[in-house]
């Protein structure tokens, strides 16, 4: 799975642990998931999400191997 989460970031002009200090992670978690190393959660990923104001849709998408 791929993930915007980077370009979001920039968007929002907001660090790594802000974003996860928003979701309740830390923010090696944040690094992990951007870096496609770890699959979030689905509330995780809602959570992300929520903070951008997107749907889930626009932050993560499926490989064509997912």
């Amino acid at each position: 799975m791929k993930n915007n989460i980077r370009v979001e970031r920039a968007i929002k002009n907001i660090t790594q642990a802000d974003l996860a200090e928003a979701i309740g992670v830390s923010r090696q978690t944040i690094n992990t998931i951007e870096s496609n190393r770890y699959v979030p959660s689905t509330v995780l990923a809602l959570k992300i999400a929520r903070v951008f104001g997107k749907p889930v849709e626009e932050i993560f998408t499926l490989d064509d191997e997912d």
